[in-house]
């Protein structure tokens, strides 16, 4: 008996092929050249009015900090209230925001995690409701910020961090030496400097 070879597949005939019927057969694609005196259209962002020069306009007491789940952990380690060291941090009330889906992640997370679910699930925090499917958090803070340009984001993500610098007018929280500290911020609203 001879053995099958590993991970061989039946052939497949093209659907292309000269033996499939006329009509069953997939259309040849003809690419058209494009006309070099037609006007190209392209689509650009509009920059939000709420940009004056780099500064952000609408960034102002009190303060919306929308909070990552390893900002959350992190805090924990590091034995910071995490209200508290966000107005010590501010100089002013701050209200931390925490979507469904860092709530899922968190709550993903299990029984190792069981502070942290009671810390998100304080009363003090807001909760903002996501639309979209899935519990990846990155995204749906990404985009979040994105449309809207009123919130500070808590993260010590590297990746996410990265990713919201491109974003213009967004600051970033992040802990460093068992202190909350702040990047992007206009000097105006009184953010300290290390």
């Amino acid at each position: 008996k001879k053995a099958r070879k590993y991970a061989v597949m039946k052939r497949m005939i093209s659907l292309r092929d000269q033996r499939i019927n006329e009509k069953d057969r997939a259309k040849v694609l003809v690419k058209k050249k494009e006309d070099p005196s037609a006007i190209k259209e392209r689509e650009v962002p509009q920059h939000p009015s709420c940009l004056f020069f780099q500064y952000n306009t609408q960034l102002g007491p009190p303060y919306h900090i929308l909070v990552d789940t390893n900002f959350i952990n992190f805090s924990i380690k590091a034995k910071l209230d995490l209200v508290q060291s966000m107005m010590d941090c501010l100089y002013a009330k701050c209200i931390p925001c925490i979507t469904d889906c860092v709530m899922g992640e968190i709550e993903k997370l299990g029984q190792k995690y069981r502070v942290a679910l009671r810390i998100a699930k304080d009363p003090r925090f807001e909760r903002l409701p996501c639309m979209h499917k899935g519990t990846y958090a990155d995204d749906c803070l990404v985009q979040r910020v994105t449309q809207h340009k009123c919130y500070i984001v808590a993260t010590v993500d590297k990746e996410l961090k990265r990713r919201i610098r491109k974003i213009p007018g967004v600051p970033i929280m992040y802990i460093s030496r068992h202190r909350y500290n702040i990047e992007r911020m206009p000097d105006d609203y009184g953010a300290p400097r290390f």
